[in-house]
């Protein structure tokens, strides 16, 4: 029995990178079966009871890899942008029980998976990209979270909010 919940945040990623071509079915339906099938049945189970309590957040944590189109990340970015039209559509459903969904897109965060998913050229390229020319934070994500779980945000639903420095 799930207990009461007004707030989820899913941070949930598996980020593995293929070219295209090489990228078999099987790498596939991991890749979506973490990012984004799995999403489907947890948010089902918490809307059921965030709709009784007529309140709730959920966060999605998403990529910019669904914006940016780099070379080897068809999988993985296709899996974050599913998530993307999946929650912003469940927003519509939901508004009417008082029930937000957005999704928080990061660029790059100073953490071991990004570092160890990605070449250090690759990160110095990124880098040139951002208009702050750093890479984000763990806690700067934590605050967009935060307000978008507080009743700060309580009319913002439906949004993908980028977070990568410009």
């Amino acid at each position: 029995k799930i207990p009461k919940i007004d707030v989820y945040v899913n941070t949930t990623a598996l980020i593995e990178f293929s070219l295209f071509e090489m990228s078999t079915l099987n790498f596939a339906k991991k890749i979506f079966n973490t990012n984004f099938f799995s999403q489907i049945q947890i948010m089902q189970m918490i809307l059921k009871k965030m709709k009784k309590l007529n309140k709730g957040s959920i966060i999605n944590l998403s990529s910019s890899a669904s914006l940016e189109k780099n070379i080897g990340t068809s999988v993985y970015a296709s899996s974050k942008a599913a998530l993307e039209t999946l929650s912003q559509v469940i927003s519509r459903e939901v508004g009417k029980f008082n029930v937000r969904v957005n999704i928080v897109q990061p660029g790059l965060v100073d953490t071991e998976a990004m570092r160890k998913a990605h070449p250090e050229k690759f990160i110095d390229d990124q880098l040139q990209k951002y208009s702050l020319k750093k890479i984000a934070n763990s806690k700067d994500i934590a605050n967009l979270i935060l307000f978008l779980a507080s009743d700060n945000s309580s009319h913002i639903t439906g949004q993908v909010i980028k977070i990568n420095g410009g």
